[in-house]
């Protein structure tokens, strides 16, 4: 029973990879032709298509754990005013 059902995921196997390369034809081609129409764009967008992504985004602000400015000046200000009134 085993060596059946093997047989079985065996020929639907090989019938999905069939129906995969009976469509890379169509695939390359519409990728050439994507290809080919970013090519067209970026020519006629000048210098702004030339560009990378990267130079066009601005850069993201560094991740950091520091504590936030806010926290830390009141707490130190808390104990300067405790250090005020002891001393």
């Amino acid at each position: 029973m085993l060596a059946f059902l093997s047989f079985l995921v065996l020929l639907g196997i090989a019938y999905l990879i069939w129906r995969v390369s009976d469509q890379l034809p169509d695939l390359v081609f519409r990728l050439s032709e994507i290809q080919r129409d970013v090519a067209e764009l970026r020519r006629q967008g000048g210098d702004n298509a030339s560009s990378t992504p990267a130079e066009i985004a601005a850069p993201a602000p560094p991740l950091t754990a520091e504590k936030p400015a806010a926290t830390a000046d009141a707490g130190e200000a808390s104990t300067t005013e405790e250090e005020a009134q002891n001393g």
